[in-house]
């Protein structure tokens, strides 16, 4: 591990140079941004989404009313500035939030942009429209908006219900673009219509999307860049050999696992390659609805037999991180202490005594050497998928339990554990925003779309809401410690780790930040340009 992070230490310091010169260079215009891309969407509506697969090709055709700025790598309140909107104001009593916004925008198609496609994305995703989602995945993120208001063409005012100070911060996120509401939700799923510094060109299932300039952009002098084509390429080292002949100018974000960054800094040394945080955890998701994991004791025994060293050894050499649901320290900002962590069940160091617990409940559930419990492990049919799948089934053996893999194509994934059919599954859950709202409602409030595991606990939805309300940020992250804590004692969705991951691009590629708490909301690629 030690080693790992020496490595890992050193190229960062060596790009260091590379990095500080970009920012000082003038940027020149011009170039087409070839990235390669890891699969294919299931459609072009991030609002309809539940992966950054659709955020990192699509958020360039969009804009937020705010936005992360994107040459900030953490995100937080204070990186938080304008985009649709010019200003945004609080009411004394915390309960409105008013925007103010630009005017002169235009749709892609030449319509005016008004406050009116401001209340119609919301009430779309507030499920308040005749218009609706297929799916609506954040719908809980605007459980505590009343309703939005308009005044004129240019104010909207999200009207709260109680104070909820992290509504910002989910506005500010790759997840929250602004829709037209000329456009139909079905016409966006395949020819999206953005503000955006890029406009759609074409989405080829499996093969490419392409993205061209906006010449008529509200932000004048960008994109920098003439147009982006992603080439959908899924096998991982395909992906890595086409990036170091030089046929990619970067790779897929957060996408090149530790062993494949070794093989591009050996064969392309100039290359500018950073690993970071990422915010996604990788879990296990178990149907609590159905038989067999509606026995508490076999959730249990699930929790206790995970032993987080050997995923982290072969799948990072050490380069990922042990928490909770909340991103650990340094990179999140509601990281549990390592203390409290290591008391919640399976999360302390004696690994052996954890799974002669597992044993005990398992047997106490009526499985045992001589009857054997099989299940399908389902999970998503890519590498940081498929991998750990294979470790965890390899680490059930040792409590009566024998999985079988079953893979399911990205455009399906989402869907069928929307819908609870699966037995158990291993999933990566991103959070598109590091604060304590948008993971805890979305991912373990009763009826969200995204809690697929069918979680719920009405007790702790009430200190969801107590932390929530609470503008004191040290007693609010009191809170969230205490509630992450009760998630993992109660088998909610099993936190294995949360990975870190490496991004690529060539020398001559400048302007891009990799953000460390988040992989979904910097990819607007408005200022990044290349210098050749």
């Amino acid at each position: 591990m030690r080693s790992a992070r020496t490595l890992a230490a050193a190229v960062l310091l060596l790009l260091l140079p590379a990095i500080d010169a970009a920012s000082a260079a003038e940027p020149k215009q011009g170039g087409i941004l070839r990235v390669y891309h890891r699969d294919s969407p299931g459609s072009a509506s991030i609002h309809e989404g539940a992966t950054y697969s659709i955020n990192i090709p699509f958020m360039p055709v969009f804009n937020n009313l705010v936005m992360f700025k994107q040459d900030v790598a953490q995100n937080s309140v204070d990186s938080i500035v304008p985009d649709l909107a010019e200003s945004w104001a609080w009411s004394s009593d915390n309960k409105k939030l008013t925007f103010k916004l630009r005017q002169g925008v235009k749709w892609h198609d030449g319509k005016p942009f008004t406050s009116a496609d401001v209340k119609c994305t919301f009430d779309m995703l507030m499920g308040k429209s005749p218009q609706k989602f297929r799916q609506n995945p954040r719908k809980s993120w605007y459980d505590q908006v009343d309703e939005v208001t308009v005044n004129g063409d240019f104010e909207a005012t999200f009207n709260m219900k109680r104070p909820q100070p992290a509504i910002i911060s989910l506005l500010a996120s790759g997840y929250t673009p602004v829709y037209p509401c000329h456009v139909s939700p079905g016409d966006m799923r395949t020819k999206p219509i953005g503000t955006g510094p890029f406009k759609f060109v074409e989405f080829k299932a499996n093969e490419s999307i392409k993205l061209t300039k906006n010449t008529d952009y509200f932000k004048k002098g960008l994109p920098y860049l003439d147009g982006m084509e992603f080439t959908i390429i899924t096998n991982r080292s395909t992906a890595i050999l086409g990036f170091v002949s030089g046929k990619f100018d970067m790779t897929f974000p957060t996408e090149v696992s530790i062993p494949l960054l070794k093989e591009v800094k050996a064969q392309a040394p100039a290359a500018v390659c950073v690993v970071e945080p990422i915010n996604v955890s990788t879990n296990i998701i178990i149907n609590s609805s159905s038989t067999p994991f509606d026995n508490i004791d076999i959730r249990r025994a699930l929790a206790l037999v995970i032993d987080r060293k050997p995923f982290i050894s072969i799948m990072f050499e050490g380069q990922a991180d042990v928490g909770g649901t909340m991103l650990p320290a340094p990179g999140g900002l509601w990281a549990m202490p390592k203390e409290m962590l290591e008391s919640i069940p399976g999360y302390g160091p004696n690994i052996e005594a954890n799974r002669d617990e597992a044993r005990r409940l398992m047997q106490k559930a009526g499985f045992g050497p001589d009857k054997r419990l099989a299940v399908k492990v389902a999970t998503r049919n890519i590498p940081i998928y498929r991998d750990p799948a294979v470790i965890l089934i390899d680490q059930m053996k040792g409590i009566f339990i024998d999985g079988e893999l079953d893979v399911v194509d990205t455009a399906q994934w989402f869907p069928k554990v929307a819908r609870k059919d699966y037995q158990l599954g291993l999933n990566l859950t991103g959070n598109a925003v590091d604060d304590p709202d948008q993971s805890f409602y979305e991912n373990y409030s009763c009826g969200s779309e995204r809690n697929y595991t069918n979680y719920c606990n009405r007790e702790i939805e009430k200190l969801f809401d107590q932390q929530s309300a609470e503008t004191d940020r040290e007693k609010r992250k009191k809170l969230v410690w205490e509630i992450d804590k009760k998630l993992q004692e109660d088998v909610a969705r099993p936190i294995i780790f949360h990975g870190r991951s490496g991004s690529c691009w060539q020398p001559y590629v400048k302007g891009i930040t990799i953000m460390v708490n988040s992989s979904y909301n910097g990819y607007r690629y408005e200022d990044v340009w290349m210098d050749k």
